[in-house]
């Protein structure tokens, strides 16, 4: 039996498989024997980390004693919080390259990009293993990597030299075939995709892509869709690595490191999804998930008030590129509020000098710096009320800075042409419109001078850290008795934004103690008093949630703040995957129910009481919730590994590890 690529990336990279060695030599050289969902620990090849997680992750390199990074790359980008109204933000970055430089990491500062759209340009290997500290580092499987999101503390841990670990993944074949019609994009592709799988059900799973329809989508139009696979919640998404990977790679003058990736032509998937380019129309995400897909001309004459284009999704060359094609001539509505945000230094320069970005300003748009910015809510926040076009991947009620506007998902392509117009366009509908076509760019800007590279002499950088930056709390052992009240109780689809807030929240990160004072802001500002209260008692906090609770941002202090505010369990229907890891990380038993219809039995206030926890998690035996306020018992399981499990008991991986070295 033949392997998919997945496979091939994953068996090139395997060390460990159920908690043992894992010999390529007793295995069939056309297979990888693995059972499913079975525990395997992969070595990565290089690391990226951005500086609204990037700061901990530093910590929590030096917590461990390191003194040098051990991945094949490693760089420090600097994109999400460059807006600096106060010296937190920069007080951060200038940790962040002298840490860089201390440790062996490339560091690339505010301007040079976003680092999704960086990394693809200039860093991505096929058939390389990449893990970053941000759910979107999926956008390099658009050139065949092997491309994984996680939480800082497991980055962190890669970069020392561990493994990460995984469940052995159900693999899905998506075959794309035919051409894309006019008006329609890759981003319309990834909706389609929401709209097939949701953005639940998905965890453990990865999207790996074929089809004729593959020699149509150039590596920026993969990238789009590999990007927002994330919204679905799966590990990552593969595409093969071909004639047109090496055409983006030649262009990026890195052609050297080309390397044909396919899937056997017997390969075995778990799932198999044929997709017709030419049937898809263009497609919107509406308010306030984005899996929340309606055609778009179901919304077609609906006011617009802003409309903004960028983020990791969709700011590449060609992109934008189209968006100043058709701002030729063309001026921008009087009512819309008009931004712009190329992904990268090499987008901006190369837009600059074709003209492009004078287009833009003289049909009225705004030039944006190249940052994440508006995607994760620091800037640009609209109106009260506002109808918001947006072309990056996430539109949760809020994420945008407003939290009675209504943000729209929509390809780069509808987002023009409704600025323009001041409302939703159908341009299939609009005579004088034309759709340009792009030509990929033969040779593209390789500028790297803006990347600091580490020093030689590394061992006498001296770390400067600002007054904001904290210590990296560490949790304790678990206790046998669990006792305390549920602190609060949410609903489905709470996002990580919904537990701790990023935009102006965001510069708290590095101080987890300042942080936490805004867990669950958004949704119940009285939390953190009665958490805080319920510490000083010695009562445990438990967190009870619907479906999906965590999905969105890798960001792991949506699982540390609530840790060192001493929660100590979250009690939910399903967990998405990497706000799990990071709960493990932290010490924090996620806790399903056995009975979904559970969750209508155990309210915010009751108090709780698990008893003989470490002795059920230890034997996989049933843990048993006393709810002595209604007075009924509810039947908990978890999914736990065998390593998992050593983690939880441990209080948590740093405690881990730390026993593990002594051992």
């Amino acid at each position: 039996m033949g392997m998919s690529i997945t496979e091939k990336i994953i068996k090139a990279h395997l060390v460990e498989a159920g908690g043992k060695p894992y010999n390529p030599a007793e295995q069939s050289s056309s297979e990888l024997n693995l059972k499913p969902g079975e525990e395997i620990g992969i070595r990565i090849d290089q690391v990226l980390t951005q500086d609204a997680t990037g700061t901990m992750v530093y910590l929590q390199f030096e917590a461990m004693h390191l003194d040098s990074i051990k991945t094949e790359l490693a760089v420090s980008y600097v994109d999400h919080n460059t807006i600096q109204s106060s010296p937190e933000n920069a007080d951060d970055h200038l940790f962040l390259r002298t840490a860089a430089e201390k440790y062996g990491a490339i560091f690339s500062p505010a301007g040079n990009g976003i680092c999704h759209q960086v990394h693809l340009e200039r860093f991505g290997i096929p058939g390389k293993t990449l893990l970053g500290s941000d759910s979107h580092t999926p956008t390099c499987g658009g050139l065949g990597m092997l491309a994984i999101g996680a939480g800082g503390l497991d980055v962190a841990s890669v970069m020392g030299g561990g493994l990460f670990y995984l469940k052995k993944p159900r693999i899905i074949n998506i075959e794309l075939k035919g051409r894309l019609k006019p008006w329609v994009s890759a981003k319309d592709i990834a909706l389609k995709i929401l709209e097939i799988f949701t953005t639940k059900g998905n965890a453990d799973t990865v999207f790996e892509y074929s089809g004729t329809g593959l020699a149509n989508l150039d590596v920026p139009e993969r990238a789009t869709i590999a990007n927002m696979g994330a919204e679905c919640g799966v590990t990552t998404s593969v595409f093969p690595s071909d004639d047109v990977t090496r055409e983006f790679l030649e262009a990026q003058q890195r052609g050297d490191v080309w390397r044909e990736l396919k899937a056997d032509a017997d390969a075995k998937y778990d799932d198999h999804v044929v997709i017709s380019l030419s049937d898809i129309e263009p497609l919107a995400a509406a308010p306030h998930s984005p899996g929340n897909i309606v055609p778009i001309s179901s919304l077609v004459g609906m006011r617009v008030d802003q409309v903004l284009i960028g983020s990791c999704t969709n700011s590449s060359y060609r992109d934008l590129k189209v968006v100043a094609k058709l701002l030729e001539g063309r001026k921008i509505h009087p009512n819309v509020s008009f931004g712009v945000a190329p992904g990268s230094r090499q987008v901006f320069e190369m837009l600059s000098r074709d003209g492009s970005i004078a287009t833009m300003i003289s049909a009225g748009a705004r030039i944006l710096e190249s940052a994440c910015g508006f995607c994760i809510g620091n800037s640009m926040a609209p109106a009260n009320n506002a109808i918001s076009l947006r072309t990056s991947n996430r539109n949760f009620e809020g994420r945008c800075g407003t939290k009675t506007a209504r943000v729209y998902l929509v390809s780069p392509e509808i987002a023009v042409v409704s600025a323009i117009y001041g409302r939703v366009v159908d341009p299939r509908m609009v005579q004088e419109l034309k759709y340009p076509r792009i030509s990929r760019p033969k040779v593209f800007i390789a500028d790297d001078s803006m990347f600091i590279k580490p020093p030689a002499n590394r061992k006498e950088v001296q770390i400067i850290r600002g007054p904001g930056i904290g210590k990296v709390p560490v949790n304790e052992p678990l206790p046998d008795v669990l006792a305390g009240e549920v602190t609060i109780k949410v609903g489905d689809k709470i996002s990580t934004d919904d537990i701790i807030p990023a935009g102006e929240r965001l510069k708290y990160r590095s101080n987890i103690e300042n942080y936490s004072r805004f867990v669950f802001e958004r949704i119940d500002p009285e939390f953190v008093t009665r958490a805080i209260k319920n510490k000083g008692e010695n009562l445990h906090n438990f967190i009870v949630a619907g479906e999906s609770y965590g999905q969105g941002s890798s960001r792991e202090h949506a699982a540390m703040c609530p840790m060192f505010l001493n929660v100590k369990a979250v009690i939910a229907r399903s967990i998405e995957r990497i706000h799990l890891a990071n709960l493990i990380n932290f010490g924090v038993i996620p806790l399903i129910f056995e009975r979904k219809q559970d969750y209508d039995s155990i309210q915010q206030g009751d108090r709780i009481r698990i008893e003989g926890i470490r002795k059920a998690i230890e034997n996989d035996e049933k843990i048993i919730l006393k709810n002595e306020t209604q007075n009924v018992e509810i039947s908990l399981k978890t999914s736990l590994t065998p390593r998992q499990k050593q983690i939880i008991l441990a209080g948590g991986l740093s405690n881990y590890i730390t026993n593990q070295n002594k051992s």
